[in-house]
């Protein structure tokens, strides 16, 4: 039986949902299927917005060679032979490969896919959920246009919904949008899991499907987003085991071990700051290692990282700081920065005093005159 989110997938962009920004009048990405207009991107944002759904309305409008890999399953030979094989008969565009979880390609992959790319020979259409900057090397991301989706609205996900053939009262479509956090294709699966298990969608069928645990979404979806935060939360609390636990179980699911490792920098600064300022090293060079050695060994490199994170002493006025620092830079906007520290390159601003007086270690307050006397780091 033919999955729902396969069964209702929009065919254009009249029967899209969402991502207006991109899809709506005068946007890129309908500018680009109007026009047909041939070009590679990287198409940027959560699970179940959209990603696949675009590339092959992107595709179909132009007539394209159409092929789909993931970057977790798929090689050089994979690509070699999409480039080798001959286009169909009925295939008047361009050579298009969509490539899903792109960021998962390494850098090796990303090189041998960027002369095809830079020749035109092949039209990329890229997807990840991971910012493309960290993940795809600098050169074919050049070449690049990034394109950002946004998690469905609740609203939005109530559209799909109805397009189901399933019949699902408001409340069950409200608490089934609710729990979707965003997510058209967890939203469908749900519906289709509940109705297999129950014959009726309601929410009280939904929550039993919830509990089900052959029914617990992948890391792309729901429990994705509660175990990394079930993660960060038991580091902030001090909870060594629970975090080994967490980290344990993301790696077993086919978690992108990077994806923890920037969070754990993040959680450096974030969390401890301050109170002990060798955690961001440490973290920074956890993340080192984990790009070296890779899974499963850099498995231990992260537990490391994630038991002295853990233990160590929290202190968030760093970060609250420059949070209060940067709501002040959006209120005021550019404020005049005093004369006596502004840069003095030119005779013209020494004589109007840019730099005048100007000491090394003064104990004046060098904060713009609105702003004088403020405290961000308590």
């Amino acid at each position: 039986m033919e999955p729902l989110a396969s069964k209702i997938r929009p065919k254009n962009l009249d029967e899209f949902v969402g991502q207006e920004h991109l899809v709506g009048e005068n946007a890129p990405i309908r500018i680009a299927i109007d026009s047909k207009y041939v070009s590679s991107f990287i198409l940027c944002g959560p699970p179940g917005v959209g990603k696949t759904t675009l590339a092959r309305i992107y595709a179909k409008a132009l007539n394209a060679d159409y092929h789909e890999l993931s970057a977790v399953s798929a090689g050089k030979d994979d690509i070699r032979a999409i480039i080798n094989e001959k286009s169909t008969l009925f295939s008047e565009g361009p050579k298009i490969l969509f490539l899903d979880e792109i960021h998962r390609f390494n850098k090796a992959q990303q090189d041998f896919l960027l002369p095809y790319v830079e020749s035109g020979q092949l039209t990329l259409i890229g997807a990840t959920t991971e910012n493309p900057s960290f993940e795809v090397i600098s050169a074919l991301l050049s070449r690049l246009r990034v394109f950002t989706l946004k998690e469905l609205s609740e609203e939005e996900i109530g559209i799909i919904i109805d397009r189901t053939d399933v019949s699902v009262d408001s409340d069950t479509k409200e608490f089934i949008a609710q729990i979707a956090n965003g997510d058209a294709r967890q939203a469908l699966s749900l519906i289709d899991n509940t109705r297999k298990l129950y014959t009726e969608v309601t929410v009280e069928t939904v929550t039993k499907s919830l509990q089900d645990t052959r029914l617990r979404f992948d890391k792309g979806g729901e429990e994705h987003y509660n175990t990394i935060s079930a993660f960060i939360k038991s580091m902030r609390a001090s909870q060594v085991d629970a975090a080994l636990y967490y980290l344990a179980r993301m790696l077993e699911a086919g978690q992108d071990p990077k994806f923890i490792a920037r969070r754990m920098v993040i959680f450096a600064s974030e969390d401890i700051g301050m109170e002990d300022a060798q955690a961001l090293s440490l973290a920074n060079a956890v993340f080192r290692a984990v790009e070296t050695i890779g899974m499963p060994e850099c498995g231990i490199n992260l537990s490391h990282g994630v038991v002295y994170l853990s233990k160590a002493p929290k202190n968030r006025a760093a970060y609250y700081a420059y949070q209060a620092a940067m709501d002040d830079a959006k209120k005021h906007g550019n404020l005049p920065v005093p004369l006596k520290i502004r840069n003095a390159p030119t005779k013209l601003m020494k004589d109007i005093g840019y730099g005048e007086g100007y000491e090394k270690y003064t104990t004046e307050d060098l904060l713009p005159d609105k702003l004088k006397g403020k405290k961000y780091f308590k």
